[in-house]
């Protein structure tokens, strides 16, 4: 039987004495972030998400460290009744890695608050804020026969206004979501051929809705899709609208405030990185110890085979798009690896898989081993799992692996993954599009490694050239999801919209370092991020220092100190300030400044600040080419 998306299906069902737990919450001793993180990665209802939402709340008030969660502070200007939905969004929020501080205005009150400088909207100096508008707003609810380009030029003016309104007087990016289409039709099968229809003029406008968002940095959330994947008769409910002026159904919040969820982890950095598949009647039906591989079922030719062929094509469209996929199986290393190696039918193959863990080890510790293995943390793993008993094992040994609820019908499978949302993303760049494939550059670069002499051998024999630019319009999506996604080599943590990142290209007090690499064994992309603030008396506040932990142990982090002091010198700098604030991730990068050459000048409850003279610096001898574009005077 078919489950409702609405129902979040992927999810378990909350424990017996959920109510309690949330009450309990503030009480505990430690651990409130990852408490919540559990209670919210359950598929609850409205009411079920409204207790918690409070439970997060009173936690907050009393000072709790809700950490691992990260903080947002979401603004929402709505154009209909909104508070019922709201009492769903820091569930959802806490579902997906974020603890969501939610600022609301008053009913209907978008163009206004947006517009005003000294609204309260731009002065709670939010992360982002929703415009949660919809085709009655835009004025797009009726059929315009007359001018409808005009209708919906004006639509989109009306939206570019508050965008713009938005990040001139509060500084604050915008997510914009697309606009939900209504089912009635005027013409019929002509509506859509029919320039001043509604369903045309919807058409159009969200077509344009994704040109703003990508125009001007602003996310998008896409209701539309979302509205279409339920069906939008069940969307729009008149009665619900005539009488409350809920935007939509009821029954559709803890849904909608999921893929808002989604959104929020991804802005953060919390999108799921790795896929980890189970074979037996995962990938195949049948277990491949007991039924070897002619007696498998995977293929074209029967409902099953089709089914499993369904979940293969899954996995690999997300390994296309620069999700890694591993092997997590109770399994013998050499049969595991036969239908990848030999069955005709199979679409996964060896060379596919990142990290093969077949072995009688507990799956826990497996996982475990394939984040080592990935170098990414144990939430970002998301395990597919046929059998309910490791499901169960899996979320109690390891809360931060997601792990979703399968159906019994394989066929399923492949909805059920793609439906929860878990590799939710904000941008899209060629390093995502090389990441899965980078693997095997990698374990090339190994090879090497430990035929190598020393590691200066090591390093000359990479051939590597390191490039160096300012932020740039090109290079800003890719920088935004650096900054939001690194968390270890990350001397500060500090989080970055793509909008407030184009705001840094224009401010002259803003000294902002983008950093790529290649070997020759490929290009790895961009891998470091400095940003340096003016901070008087000829001295540079290092505010941000990143790097992927991809190119760790390759002098690189020297190279960048390097170009710093040469653009700092030229700008007649003469003193570095860099900050270390300590995370769960990054201590790793405590004695970074250290390492340089930095002196420390004040530690306090984990903080370290240090300060580096240019005077009399000399940079090193470095094992790569360097190549640089023109920085601002």
């Amino acid at each position: 039987m078919r489950s409702s998306r609405a129902a979040l299906p992927w999810l378990p069902p909350p424990p017996s004495d959920f109510p309690q737990r949330c009450r309990a919450l503030v009480d505990l001793e430690s651990g409130w972030g990852e408490t919540i993180q559990f209670l919210a990665a359950q598929a609850l209802d409205a009411s079920q998400s409204s207790k918690l939402a409070k439970a997060i709340g009173r936690a907050r008030a009393a000072g709790r460290d809700l950490a691992p969660l990260s903080d947002f502070r979401l603004g929402i200007l709505a154009s209909a009744t909104f508070d019922l939905i709201l009492d769903c969004v820091p569930a959802a929020a806490a579902r997906h890695g974020v603890a969501c501080e939610i600022v609301t205005a008053d009913y209907d009150q978008v163009m206004q608050e947006a517009l005003d400088p000294a609204s309260a909207m731009n002065g709670a100096r939010a992360d982002a804020v929703l415009i949660a508008v919809d085709h009655r707003w835009l004025s797009l609810q009726h059929v315009d026969l007359a001018a409808p380009e005009a209708r919906v030029s004006a639509a989109i003016d009306q939206l570019q206004a508050v965008v713009q309104g938005l990040r001139e007087n509060g500084g604050a990016a915008a997510i914009l979501q697309t606009v939900a289409m209504p089912p009635e039709s005027l013409f019929g099968s002509l509506d859509r051929r029919v320039a001043g229809s509604v369903r045309a003029m919807i058409d159009a406008a969200n077509a344009a809705i994704v040109a703003l968002a990508a125009e001007t940095g602003s996310y998008l959330l896409d209701v539309a899709a979302m509205a279409e994947s339920v069906g939008t008769d069940a969307w729009f409910d008149p009665v619900q609208w005539a009488s409350y002026k809920l935007p939509f159904s009821a029954e559709f919040f803890p849904l909608y405030a999921d893929h808002l969820g989604r959104l929020l982890g991804a802005i953060r950095g919390k999108a799921r990185k790795c896929l980890v598949l189970d074979l037996d009647n995962t990938l195949w039906g049948g277990v491949i110890g007991d039924d070897g591989m002619e007696g498998i079922v995977v293929g074209q030719g029967s409902a099953m085979g089709e089914a499993f062929l369904s979940v293969q094509q899954a996995a690999l469209d997300l390994r296309g798009r620069g999700v890694f996929l591993a092997v997590c199986s109770k399994n013998d290393d050499d049969i595991a690896r036969g239908p990848f190696r030999g069955h005709a039918d199979m679409l996964i193959r060896e060379r596919h898989i990142s990290v093969f863990q077949a072995n009688w080890i507990d799956k826990a510790s497996n996982l475990e081993s394939i984040a080592r293995a990935l170098n990414i943390g144990l939430d970002a793993l998301v395990l597919l799992d046929d059998n309910p008993a490791e499901r169960a094992q899996i979320r109690a040994a390891l809360p931060m692996v997601a792990v979703p609820e399968l159906p019994a019908d394989p066929a399923w499978f492949a909805w059920t993954l793609n439906a929860a949302g878990y590799f939710e993303a904000v941008s899209y760049s060629a390093e995502d599009r090389m990441r899965a494939d980078a693997q095997g550059a990698d374990a090339k670069r190994a090879d090497v490694m430990a035929k190598s002499r020393d590691l200066g051998d090591y390093l000359t024999s990479l051939e590597m050239t390191i490039t160096f630019a300012p932020f740039d319009k090109v290079g800003r999506q890719r920088i935004a999801q650096l900054i939001n996604k690194t968390n270890q080599f990350n001397l500060t943590t500090r989080r970055y919209t793509e909008a407030e990142v184009a705001a840094m290209e224009a401010d002259e007090n803003v000294f902002a370092l983008q950093v790529r690499l290649a070997d020759r064994y490929g290009d790895l992309g961009m891998i470091g991020i400095i940003i340096a603030r003016h901070a008087g008396d000829a001295t540079w506040d290092i505010d941000t220092w990143l790097m992927s932990c991809r190119v760790l142990g390759r002098r690189v982090e020297e190279g960048m100190l390097a170009r710093l002091i040469a653009e700092a010198r030229r700008c007649g700098i003469k003193r570095l300030i860099g900050t270390y604030l300590p995370t769960a991730k990054n201590g790793m990068v405590r004695d970074h400044y250290a390492k340089l050459g930095f002196e420390i000048a004040e530690e306090a409850d984990g903080v370290r600040r240090f300060a580096f003279e240019l005077d009399g610096y000399t940079p090193p001898d470095l094992p790569f080419t360097s190549e640089s574009s023109p920085f601002r005077n």
